[in-house]
């Protein structure tokens, strides 16, 4: 199977879940340069695919997917265009500045692409409930409709998409791969892209409850950093429930 993976968490816990909960043997990773506004995603990708490597029962193969001249086409909002990251909550409208152009729809049809080549009948990729709000490319009916038209245009050699998270927010994620042992100190969430996390854009606030309601520090974060990270969801939590 073809999975669709950042440097994240919600896409190392799928790597995870593949392997160990529904028994993969073979994984093909495909993680996408697409002109972001960083690319630490990619090397932490790196980081965590090379840890799996190493630590499971699977052979794993990654590509890193250099699509960055569409950059100038889809460049829009936060993450591809020249707006400031906004400070807050994925619920707060002003987080739709942080929308690429139709991403998913761009990596799946790629990967959809890869799996009739290397004939696999399965695209994964980790859309989850936590992002409903804000992305529509990471919602249910986005997923039903986008499985049908993989199927019709690879009827001959049928393609599925799968994105088994779609029902899970972040803190059942984080749950699932605590159990499962995913390396988290590995991964990269932050959307500023700077030397560490920021603490205060959306899906570093995020980030931080996910661990914060599984009662565990962010092993990404120093016991400092996680202190800092506390106070401010904590602050920017009081401010949006005023």
């Amino acid at each position: 199977m073809v999975l669709i993976m950042s440097g994240g968490i919600d896409s190392s816990t799928l790597l995870w879940y593949l392997i160990e909960e529904l028994r993969y043997e073979e994984v093909h990773v495909l993680t996408f340069n697409y002109g972001q506004r960083h690319v630490k995603e990619i090397d932490h990708a790196k980081l965590v695919v090379e840890y799996a490597r190493e630590n499971l029962d699977a052979e794993i193969e990654h590509k890193i997917v250099d699509i960055s001249s569409v950059h100038e086409l889809i460049s829009k909002g936060a993450i591809t265009g020249d707006e400031d990251v906004p400070i807050g909550f994925y619920t707060d409208e002003i987080q739709k500045v942080t929308i690429v152009p139709n991403r998913n729809m761009i990596f799946l049809a790629i990967a959809v692409g890869y799996a009739v080549k290397i004939n696999k009948r399965k695209v994964f990729y980790a859309a989850h409930k936590s992002d409903y709000a804000i992305y529509p490319d990471c919602r249910k009916e986005f997923v039903k409709a986008l499985d049908t038209a993989v199927y019709l245009a690879t009827i001959f050699e049928p393609v599925e998409i799968e994105a088994p998270f779609i029902d899970m927010t972040k803190v059942e994620i984080v749950k699932l791969g605590l159990k499962l042992g995913v390396p988290y100190e590995l991964t990269w969430s932050c959307y500023r892209g700077e030397d560490r996390p920021c603490l205060k854009c959306s899906t570093c606030l995020e980030r931080t409850e996910a661990f914060l309601l599984n009662g565990i520090k962010d092993p990404a974060l120093s016991k400092e950093e996680w202190k800092r990270a506390i106070e401010i969801y904590e602050r920017i939590k009081r401010e949006c429930c005023k």
